[in-house]
């Protein structure tokens, strides 16, 4: 349910700006990174890129800031949340990655964390429908990455 009844041009100005902020070099270059080379398969690989010294550390903590802001701005009424998971829902894929763990990810690693991209996921028609399409496709690449018995 959007906070707002519809989206107007202050929306559109901010879904415009995101796209720009997306496009930025190291951001484009972050989230490539996460996309092809974050893929979990237990909660210890989770907790392994929050460590200073994994090799996507810098990576994951632009792109899980980045929507974890964008998505605060749905949250709290800023944005009208359909219209903006319209053009921005990659922030939905990283979530389900953590989301099997975000229980411990909570407990042992950032009691807030992903807290927004949890809202949209929940409470928007299209956040629900983007996140189911993104867990579905991240257990078919698990299934896919499992060595063959």
């Amino acid at each position: 349910m959007p906070l707002k009844d519809f989206p107007d041009h202050h929306d559109a100005e901010l879904v415009l700006k995101l796209y720009e902020l997306r496009r930025e070099a190291v951001m484009r270059d972050s989230r490539s990174q996460v996309i092809t080379k974050f893929l979990p398969t237990s909660f210890e690989d989770v907790v392994a890129i929050t460590k200073a010294d994994h090799p996507l550390n810098a990576a994951f903590r632009q792109v899980s800031t980045y929507w974890e802001m964008t998505y605060a701005m749905a949250k709290h009424g800023v944005i009208h949340t359909d219209f903006m998971l319209e053009s921005n829902g990659e922030g939905l894929l990283l979530f389900s990655r953590i989301e099997p763990w975000l229980e411990e990810y909570r407990t042992q690693v950032n009691a807030n964390g992903f807290r927004n991209a949890e809202w949209v996921a929940t409470n928007s028609e299209m956040g629900r429908a983007i996140a189911e399409r993104f867990r579905k496709r991240m257990q078919a690449q698990l299934a896919a990455a499992k060595p063959a018995s």
